[in-house]
């Protein structure tokens, strides 16, 4: 099978329609990238643009999404309920068919450096590409978010970047890219708009704090639906699938007298990931993906 690296650009805009789609635009026109989908959320302001490729023609996408985002979004003016530190605040690369771990992080390095030195943008190297510890976990990185970081960056050694000037992009902040396996970002909507609920609920599930392997969460206020969000990173959706989280903070919920609204997943998903969740709804026993109809025609 020819190499194929999958790219997940996060970008701090998911209310100016024609700013995503100019930047999809600009990744999709590189010969060789095929966009897979696209996401916008008002609430948290941002957009997630999946797309597939060569693993130069990832490369070359990503840095596509990157030059036109910088154009595009002043960070200055960005207001919203996701964290985030740049315009295109994070970017992945994930191996998907011949292609490593390892190769994707000189993807992740390589990209850092033309980031660094054409846009003028400060790059952070986390997950697989870190270069020390305390930056593989994205939280990490991202802490005290954009305004935090333009506050240290000039100033304290420990929130240096890896490549590029040692202060923020005056207009277009910072940027975070690294190497990573298949992430699952999932949320489950709260039907209440207390945010101390959703908060609690986080705080309860996520491994940092004790709860749930390979578990990120945060609580979030969706203040246009008149709701709260417990927003979900799955990191390793092989040990926490979407199924477990979503039954975890559904009991949650209840003991504090509140009902899921709903969920949702971000971008895609890993067949394998829906699956599980169907084969442990229904109770079927020994059912894997070779059973999907849609799967075996693909073959």
């Amino acid at each position: 099978m020819k190499p194929l690296v999958e790219c997940v650009p996060n970008f701090s805009e998911g209310r100016r329609k024609d700013v995503v789609e100019a930047i999809a635009a600009a990744i999709a026109a590189v010969p060789g990238v095929r966009v897979l989908d696209r996401t916008m959320d008002a609430d948290h302001n941002r957009s997630v643009i999946t797309f597939v490729g060569a693993p130069e023609a990832a490369l070359f996408g990503a840095f596509a999404g990157a030059q036109t985002a910088v154009r595009l979004i002043d960070m200055e003016a960005h207001t919203g309920e996701h964290p985030r530190v740049g315009a295109m605040d994070v970017c992945p690369f994930i191996p998907i068919a011949s292609v490593t771990l390892d190769d994707c992080v000189a993807l992740a390095r390589r990209l850092g450096d033309r980031v660094a030195t054409e846009l003028g943008v400060p790059v952070f190297f986390y997950e697989a590409a870190a270069t020390r510890p305390e930056r593989k976990a994205l939280p990490d990185v991202r802490k005290g978010e954009y305004e935090g970081l333009k506050a240290e960056i000039a100033t304290n050694p420990t929130r240096a970047p890896d490549v590029g000037p040692p202060r923020m992009h005056p207009t277009a902040g910072a940027t975070i890219i690294g190497a990573r396996p298949p992430l699952i970002a999932y949320n489950v909507n709260l039907a209440t708009s207390d945010l101390g609920v959703a908060k609690k609920i986080a705080k309860i599930i996520r491994e940092r704090d004790g709860g749930l392997h390979a578990v990120r969460a945060l609580g979030m206020d969706l203040k246009d639906r008149g709701m709260v969000q417990v927003s979900i990173n799955l990191v390793d959706y092989r040990k926490t699938p979407p199924h477990v989280v979503f039954e975890a903070v559904r009991k949650e919920a209840a003991k504090l007298g509140v009902e899921v609204a709903g969920s949702e997943v971000v971008g895609l998903v890993p067949l394998e990931a829906i699956v599980m969740a169907a084969g442990q709804a229904l109770k079927l026993e020994h059912f894997t993906a070779d059973q999907v109809l849609e799967a075996r025609l693909n073959d």
